[in-house]
């Protein structure tokens, strides 16, 4: 069955009224016929059955086992996390997500939990990371923001070889893209903020697990923590899903002009987007993904953070805001919004300088959004008139 269809028929017909959309179950309890005895629900932190399409709907799409649904992207890591132990280890991918950072290194440090960052685009530096006390491999693939590209199938066979768990952060592709279950991993995540839901209207993570003995174990910690994702959210994200395959074919389509029109321009030293032939790992993420996404970066010829301030604040179309994903293009300066908790050494030693500039590509013409990105462009050039590097 090919991806839109098996999508549209992930989501069941509600057995109770026939209703070909899914009901939101509003409601904090279910009434049982005998104490312990009812209808597969007692409590919407344990279960709710909106939830539980949403959540047997990305399983399906990632051929995983099981789904679980959180309240943001984060409270979906913090889940997967708690499978470890003080005195575990995590190699990470150097290039991170800040939000990810922020807790591996201000929450779980703390509690004896030792992670070790690597560039994983070279897959033998994730190999020669591991010690006996590395229980977890993460990474992002494409990262966030640079777009780094990792080998997800020898990475997993590393793993396996040392009885490590691997997850993966699938965000960026998309389980329409990207697949790494298949590839070999244990766990995925997603924001299902970006993509998934794609209409930049509400905050959720997801969690799919390979085998059962990981379902049972990410299920408990759901239902202990309670960091659940809400029915009316989980009915957005199921909404969101339905034209998944549409809308990142679409992004993709978009952002592959946009990249190589980036390409062109003499401000710019650096494009980085998977679909070009010049990014560092283009041919493993053609093998492994299916649309290249609709995320790109940049940097500039002059490391300038007010230069790249005046083109992501000049743009018309393109507005400034965080996150990404959405059916409306957006921009931003990781160095001051997504990954500003990230210490300068480190985010300059991951290739995230004060200049780099984010964009998520949305659903408009292309051609509208390169006229919009030539005219930011140009406008700071103008306003830089005196700087040589800027209009050499």
């Amino acid at each position: 069955m090919r991806e839109q269809t098996l999508i549209l028929n992930s989501i069941p017909v509600d057995e109770l009224t026939g209703s070909i959309a899914t009901p939101i179950y509003q409601t904090s309890t279910f009434v049982q016929d005998a104490p312990g005895v009812h209808k597969g629900y007692d409590y919407s932190r344990s279960n709710n059955p909106t939830r539980k399409v949403l959540e047997d709907c990305i399983a399906a799409l990632e051929n995983g086992h099981g789904g679980f649904a959180f309240a943001s992207g984060l409270a979906a890591i913090d889940s997967v996390i708690k499978l470890l132990e003080a005195g575990d280890e995590v190699i990470a991918v150097d290039d991170i997500y800040g939000g990810a950072f922020r807790l591996f290194t201000h929450v779980y440090q703390k509690f004896g939990i030792k992670i070790n960052y690597v560039d994983s685009t070279n897959a033998q530096n994730v190999a020669d990371a591991v010690t006996n006390k590395t229980k977890l491999i993460w990474i992002e693939s494409p990262t966030n923001p640079t777009l780094k590209v990792s080998d997800i199938r020898t990475i997993a066979k590393t793993a396996k070889e040392n009885n490590i768990l691997l997850c993966v952060d699938n965000t960026f592709a998309s389980p329409v893209s990207q697949k790494p279950i298949d590839l070999g991993a244990d766990i995925v995540i997603h924001s299902a903020t970006k993509y998934i839901a794609g209409h930049s209207d509400l905050i959720a993570g997801l969690v799919v697990t390979s085998r059962q003995e990981l379902s049972e174990k990410i299920k408990f910690i759901q239902n202990a923590s309670g960091a659940i994702l809400g029915p009316f959210d989980s009915w957005l994200v199921i909404r969101g899903i339905e034209t998944l395959t549409l809308r990142v074919r679409q992004h993709a389509e978009n952002a592959q002009k946009i990249a190589e029109f980036l390409q062109e321009e003499k401000l710019i030293k650096n494009v980085y987007y998977p679909g070009l032939k010049t990014h560092h790992n283009h041919e493993i993420a053609k093998s492994q993904q299916k649309y290249f996404g609709g995320v790109i970066a940049f940097d500039l010829v002059i490391d300038d953070k007010e230069l790249a301030s005046q083109i992501v604040s000049g743009t018309k179309l393109f507005k400034l805001a965080e996150s990404l994903g959405g059916i409306k293009s957006l921009c931003c300066l990781p160095c001051e919004m997504t990954h500003k908790s990230i210490p300068a050494e480190k985010r300059y030693s991951s290739g995230v300088t004060d200049s780099l500039i984010r964009l998520s590509v949305g659903l408009e013409d292309a051609d509208d959004l390169i006229d919009d990105l030539k005219q930011a462009i140009a406008a700071a050039v103008k306003a830089n008139a005196d700087k040589k590097s800027v209009t050499a």
